[in-house]
């Protein structure tokens, strides 16, 4: 099921529309609870990091909501015929 799942069209343009959106929330809400200073930008510690775990963030949220919306389309699917 699992092969079937990350092989259905559409399923990996889900993940990362998901997971760039996820990200881009994340970076928003967390400057609007610091009260959109621009100082938040700068006082990154390490900008890669911050980078890197919002893409490894953004991936695996985007991955997992995906996997889940796509097998149970498939399995409804699959229970049609």
């Amino acid at each position: 099921m699992f092969q079937k799942v990350i092989s259905t069209p559409g399923f990996w343009r889900s993940v990362y529309s998901l997971g760039f959106a996820f990200s881009l929330l994340f970076v928003i809400i967390k400057w609007a609870i610091d009260g959109f200073k621009t100082e938040y930008f700068t006082s990154i510690n390490n900008p890669w990091v911050f980078i890197l775990g919002l893409l490894v963030g953004g991936f695996l949220y985007g991955f997992i909501v995906s996997f889940g919306k796509f097998r149970a389309k498939l399995k409804k699917d699959d229970h049609k015929n």
